[in-house]
């Protein structure tokens, strides 16, 4: 995996035009009363998820995407017109969960269409418009791209990357039609899915609807020596703040009583974007500040540090909007803990006082050939620190 990995690296930068298979514009110029019909026709939508909160997070903005276009949400895998499968790539017993879950939708969908064509006239449902369409979303599609479309047992019509949700119809739309499915794995630089209100379903469950998972950050510029997340998720980037302020303030309203900020490196979040409104930030024109003991990974560009609101800034502004909104982040990289972030966490009584620190191995030389930017006695004396700043 990671050979395969290394392989992919440049499509951090360069664009994927040889791999993005999405629609052209020949739905685009459809007249509008056909395509207000095509909309309101395109059945029904079930989405599964599998690995991290961040595939969560996702799946809710697939499911608005899919929704904001006419899809309906059907109530299990049976039931739905398209089944979109979020997958995670991590490790090898994830992805072989998602093939043995392909295998069973194939069969099912099989199955189905050969009692239907027993009791509806001996109708074909096997083509493409008619059976089930299986759309692989998210890291292992990321990975694998078009090995998924060309499995022998034809068990993929649609294979999405985490950047390419809004291209997600389009591709329905192109499978419908094709023998070949459709593809969308290009990486993006500055998707970030802020203008799309993503669409939580409680699924029966009074805990869901009390919590929710909203996503601050995407990417990963660290290039860990054992991780795949840089090539599966592309390069960092920040959700501008008033974005996530503004669905904030929406949970709360909803009565959500507890919120977790996603990020693949979340801590490092960054946002250069005007806010709306002018707001006391702890560290404005400030150049991004390394836990001390830790060495950076990668350099930031000098001009990058100029009015920019930082994690310790976000932090404080979002747990300013609801003090009876308990908020926690994940997953941090412990490199991204300077003082100014244990400070809003122990000035906020509703930022709660655990932090996920990952160690990864306790050997400074392991450590080391893991590209991880700390030893043990810098990770330690962080802990020793969290401890003397947050009480209890």
């Amino acid at each position: 995996e990671l050979a395969q990995g290394a392989a992919c690296a440049p499509s951090l930068i360069a664009p994927l035009a040889a791999q993005n298979e999405s629609l052209d514009d020949g739905e685009a110029a459809m007249p509008a009363q056909e395509r207000e019909e095509s909309v309101t026709s395109r059945g029904s939508v079930f989405i599964e998820t599998y690995g991290c909160q961040q595939n969560v997070s996702d799946s809710d903005i697939a499911r608005a995407i899919m929704l904001a276009n006419g899809y309906s949400e059907a109530q299990s895998a049976a039931d739905a017109d398209v089944v979109l499968v979020n997958t995670c790539s991590i490790r090898d017993k994830a992805e072989a969960r998602v093939w043995a879950r392909l295998y069973e939708l194939r069969r099912a969908d099989k199955r189905s269409l050969r009692t239907r064509k027993r009791f509806e006239g001996g109708k074909d449902f096997a083509t493409p418009a008619r059976r089930q369409i299986v759309g692989v979303l998210g890291c292992m599609a990321e990975r694998l791209k078009g090995e998924l479309l060309d499995h022998k047992h034809g068990l993929v019509d649609v294979v999405a990357g985490p950047d390419a949700y809004r291209d997600l119809p389009a591709l329905m739309a192109r499978a419908r039609i094709s023998s070949t499915g459709a593809m969308n794995v290009q990486l993006s630089l500055d998707e970030t899915y802020a203008d799309i209100t993503p669409v939580r379903t409680a699924a029966g469950s009074q805990a869901r609807a009390l919590s929710a998972f909203l996503s601050i950050q995407r990417g990963c510029n660290n290039m860990c020596a054992f991780c795949i997340v840089p090539f599966t998720r592309g390069r960092e980037r920040s959700r501008p703040a008033d974005s996530i302020l503004d669905e904030i303030r929406r949970l709360s309203d909803d009565g959500v009583r507890e919120v977790t900020l996603l990020g693949q490196n979340v801590n490092s979040y960054v946002d250069r974007s005007p806010l709306k409104n002018d707001v006391h930030l702890r560290s404005a024109s400030s150049p991004r500040k390394l836990t001390a003991g830790f060495r950076a990974i990668w350099n930031e560009p000098k001009a990058a540090a100029e009015n920019a609101r930082r994690f310790a800034d976000l932090l404080d502004m979002v747990a300013r909007v609801d003090s009876n909104m308990r908020i926690r982040f994940t997953s941090p990289h412990p490199q991204w803990f300077p003082d100014e972030v244990l400070h809003v966490i122990r000035d906020h009584r509703n930022v709660c006082s655990a932090l996920h620190l990952p160690a990864q191995s306790g050997s400074s030389t392991v450590l080391q050939r893991m590209r991880r930017g700390y030893s043990r006695e810098a990770y330690d004396a962080l802990l020793e620190r969290a401890r003397a700043l947050i009480p209890g």
